[in-house]
C-alpha cells in the first residue's frame, strides 16, 4: 500500500498525487495519520495517506496501452510477419492464398485462429497449448502456459492485444461475423469483478452529477459487460461510440428522472 508524507494532509496528497502523475478525481485516498505539529520541534510526526489509483484508471491505463502494445510487441518478436499472413493481405501472397484465407468456414477459420495464437504464443517464449470453449454469445480461446505473466502483459496489456488480433484474423477469415475471447488462467473472471466494479461507480457518478461519463476504449464484449450490468438501472442507459478498436462506452442519465 503506498504511503505518502507530508506536513499537512494536502501537502501528503500532493506529494503522492505528483509522484503518481495523477489527478485527485482518478485515485482514492485514504488518511492514514492526520500528524502532529509538536512543540518546539519535539514529537512532531509527518501526515499521511495512502494513495491508490480508482478502478476507472486501471482500466483506462491498461486499454490505453493495448494499441500500443500491438506495436511494440510486433516489432520486438516478429509478429508484424504473422499478422501480414494471417490477417492483412500480403503483397507476396497469391490471389489463391487469400482467397481460401477469406472464404474459410467457421469451423475451419476457428481451427487456424488457434493455430495462429499457438504460434504467437511460441514467439512470445510462452509457449501455449489453445483449448476452445464455446458459450452461448462467444467462442473462448483457452491459453494453457506454464508462463502465463508473459501473455498476460502489465495491466493485461499484451493479452489485450491478442485479443485484437485474434478478432481481426476472425472477422476476416470466418464466413460469419464470430465473437472471441482470448483468455489465459482465471484473468478475464477477474477482469470481469473490475468491471462490474467500474459499472457500478460510474453509474453513481452520473446518478450523483446527471451528466454523462465517457469511459475508456475496450474489447467488445467487455463494454456488453458493463451494458449488461447496468442494464437494470431505470435511471441509467448506456450506448457505444467510435470506431474499433477506439469504440467507448457512454454511461448517460435517463432524462426524464432529471
Amino acid at each position: 500500500m503506498p504511503v505518502y508524507e507530508g506536513n499537512t494532509i494536502e501537502e501528503a496528497t500532493a506529494n503522492g498525487l505528483r509522484a503518481l502523475q495523477l489527478k485527485k478525481d482518478a485515485v482514492e485516498i485514504t488518511i492514514l495519520s492526520e500528524g502532529k505539529k509538536g512543540f518546539l520541534g519535539f514529537g512532531k510526526k509527518a501526515a499521511q495517506v495512502s494513495i491508490e489509483p480508482t478502478v476507472s484508471e486501471q482500466v483506462s491505463e491498461a486499454v490505453e496501452e493495448t494499441i500500443e502494445d500491438i506495436v511494440a510487441v510486433d516489432e520486438e518478436i516478429g509478429m508484424k510477419e504473422a499478422v501480414k499472413q494471417a490477417v492483412v493481405s500480403d503483397s507476396t501472397s497469391t490471389a489463391g492464398q487469400e482467397k481460401s484465407l477469406e472464404e474459410l468456414t467457421d469451423e475451419e477459420a476457428i481451427t487456424e485462429l488457434a493455430l495462429y495464437l499457438t504460434t504467437i504464443s511460441k514467439e512470445l517464449n510462452a509457449p501455449a497449448l489453445v483449448r476452445l470453449e464455446r458459450t452461448a454469445d462467444n467462442m473462448i480461446f483457452h491459453l494453457d502456459t506454464e508462463k502465463p505473466g508473459i501473455l498476460i502483459g502489465k495491466h493485461g496489456k499484451v493479452l489485450n492485444a491478442m485479443q485484437y488480433l485474434a478478432q481481426v484474423f476472425i472477422h476476416r477469415a470466418a464466413a460469419n461475423k464470430l465473437s472471441v475471447v482470448v483468455n489465459v488462467g482465471d484473468y478475464r473472471e477477474k477482469r470481469q469483478a473490475i468491471l462490474k466494479r467500474l459499472a457500478e461507480r460510474t453509474a453513481e457518478k452520473v446518478k450523483r452529477t446527471g451528466q454523462p461519463v465517457f469511459l475508456e476504449p475496450m474489447p467488445a464484449f467487455e463494454r456488453k459487460q458493463i451494458h449488461f450490468t447496468l442494464s437494470k438501472d431505470e435511471y441509467i442507459k448506456t450506448h457505444s461510440e467510435g470506431d474499433e478498436p477506439y469504440r467507448y462506452l457512454v454511461v448517460e442519465p435517463v432524462k426524464k428522472y432529471y
